[in-house]
């Protein structure tokens, strides 16, 4: 009875094993299997970015090593800090409907994306080097598994980069941390340090970084960066769109001083923005509608 309870618990935990496997080389591993776009237009303006939101660990996906074609591959226990360089790619027709390593159906119409070791689910946002575009996309898969690739992205990501003629693309990923974005789920604000990118970029507001000035909130997101655009153009210091309680928050500073605050509001005056008022992001009312 004995030797046939460990027999039944070792049959059980190897039928796991193959099944998460199956999953896991299933999901975007194949680098031969022939591939492309649908037989229909997509218009990957409506389909909005994925949005970063607190997630437990997938089941399956997210063993602490595992093999593939003969290497092994690490999967990394948080992302934290994690921002990397290398090639996209992306996949299609020929995936959609499979499971992915998390288990979760792929859908090439959804805002997602496969990695090699980044934990299931993470959050990132990636950037086109070659032409500044960026998305945010959920990583729920493995892969790419060929040596070259960083990133493998849905068709929809990919069509957002702009990088679909040529398949591939430099890019820059970079994790967005949700717990140390507990209070503020995500702000961007246009990198004005270097100037030979427009491209904006996903940044954390650390604690006691201090006071903003909030010029207005929005329910459609083209308005507020929309805004967002203009006073880049007019106003010396990052500008930011953040969400939060279903509005879009445009806010300037930070706010170091006194001198810094009656610039900032002399500018916005002239723009027809008198109305800003000063917001501490570390007031969990920061975000209210003014």
């Amino acid at each position: 009875m004995y030797k046939q309870l460990n027999l039944t618990t070792f049959l059980k935990y190897i039928s796991y094993f193959i099944l998460a496997s199956t999953i896991l080389i299933n999901g975007c591993s194949s680098m031969h299997r022939k591939d492309g776009p649908p037989s229909f237009n997509v218009d990957e303006t409506k389909i909005p970015d994925a949005v970063p939101k607190k997630e437990a660990r997938a089941k399956y996906g997210n063993m602490p090593f595992y093999h593939v074609f003969g290497k092994r591959y690490d999967v990394m226990p948080k992302c934290v800090r994690y921002e990397e360089r290398g090639i996209a790619s992306w996949y299609g027709t020929k995936f959609n409907s499979q499971r992915t390593s998390s288990g979760e159906r792929y859908n090439m119409l959804a805002m997602t994306a496969a990695h090699k070791t980044l934990p299931l689910p993470t959050y990132v946002e990636v950037t086109n080097l070659k032409n500044g575009r960026k998305v945010v996309v959920k990583v729920n898969d493995r892969g790419p598994f060929e040596s070259n690739r960083l990133i493998d992205l849905s068709y929809v990501a990919a069509k957002k980069l702009g990088m679909l003629g040529h398949g591939t693309a430099p890019v820059n990923v970079k994790a967005i941390d949700i717990d140390g974005e507990a209070k503020h789920p995500y702000l961007f604000a246009k990198n004005t340090a270097r100037s030979s990118s427009n491209a904006s970029h996903c940044i954390i507001i650390p604690k006691g970084s201090g006071l903003y000035l909030q010029v207005g909130s929005f329910k459609n997101k083209s308005f507020a960066e929309k805004l967002q655009k203009k006073l880049i153009a007019q106003v010396h210091s990052p500008v930011f769109v953040g969400w939060s309680k279903n509005l879009y928050k445009v806010q300037v500073g930070p706010i170091k001083d006194v001198t810094t605050q009656n610039r900032i509001v002399q500018q916005l005056k002239s723009l027809g923005l008198a109305s800003a008022r000063i917001h501490n992001l570390n007031d969990q009312n920061d975000f209210e509608l003014t």
